[in-house]
């Protein structure tokens, strides 16, 4: 996996409709278990609307075998409104922090896309937990920016979907920090892009591990599609039955990207 690299950092008077994406990794060097090598991406943003927030930090990188982290490569960016308090509350960042040292958050965006492209371009899985947030809110800001986005994200592993597929009936939160603390996996920092990011890679290391998940990466993206929307469909039930829903109304169970 050595030939995947992070793109260079855009000069500040550049204004990139979309960055030059890196050489694809050879196919000889994709490999042969999706658990040995997996891509990881995390956001955080200013709020958690896909379709109105933008990003504020981000994060894209590469484990090795047993979680070792082998690329990172992590990003600031001056997402161009305020940043609520309340989204600062949860990852720290604040509007004039963002303003004084973040970076346009167009060329930010378009290189988290070129990374991204990379990867998949590579086979290299990537790894977000609960990803239709992630890569739904980086196709709007594509969108926003003028950049292409990625509309077809794949290969993707959410361990959210996994874990509420393999151990259904366990009841308590399904949060990152829940989940991993769960599974023995360290989360040192929450709510950190790159600590989210690090720690839900080793999360799917170790569900893939505790669960015997050696199916194609092919067929496990699939079956994530078909488990993500009935776990959708299961709690849509549920919110219409405490009267948290219309019986008319619908979540959205689309997975990776909605």
């Amino acid at each position: 996996m050595d030939q995947w690299q992070p793109l260079p950092l855009w000069e500040d008077d550049a204004a990139p409709a979309e960055a030059a994406r890196p050489d694809p990794l050879p196919a000889e060097s994709s490999p042969t278990s999706w658990v040995e090598a997996v891509g990881v991406f995390d956001l955080e943003t200013t709020g958690v609307d896909v379709t109105t927030d933008r990003i504020v930090t981000a994060h894209v990188g590469l484990l090795g075998p047993d979680g070792v982290v082998r690329r990172s490569r992590s990003w600031l960016a001056d997402p161009g409104v305020e940043i609520p308090e309340g989204a600062t509350a949860v990852h720290g960042i604040t509007t004039a922090h963002a303003r004084t040292h973040g970076r346009p958050v167009a060329h930010v965006v378009a290189e988290v896309v070129a990374e991204l492209r990379a990867l998949f371009e590579a086979g290299v899985p990537v790894v977000a937990y609960n990803a239709p947030y992630d890569f739904s809110l980086l196709k709007h800001e594509a969108l926003r920016h003028g950049i292409p986005p990625i509309l077809d994200p794949a290969p993707v592993i959410d361990p959210l979907v996994l874990d509420k597929a393999h151990d259904r009936y366990r009841k308590g939160k399904r949060t990152l920090e829940v989940v991993a603390a769960h599974y023995a996996v360290s989360l040192v920092g929450a709510h950190d892009a790159a600590a989210d990011a690090v720690a839900a890679g080793r999360l799917a290391q170790a569900l893939a591990r505790r669960f015997g998940l050696t199916t194609p990466l092919d067929e496990l993206h699939t079956q994530q599609i078909a488990w993500a929307r009935t776990q959708i469909e299961s709690l849509t039930e549920y919110f219409i039955r405490i009267g948290r829903l219309d019986p008319d109304d619908r979540l959205d169970g689309s997975w990776p990207i909605r």
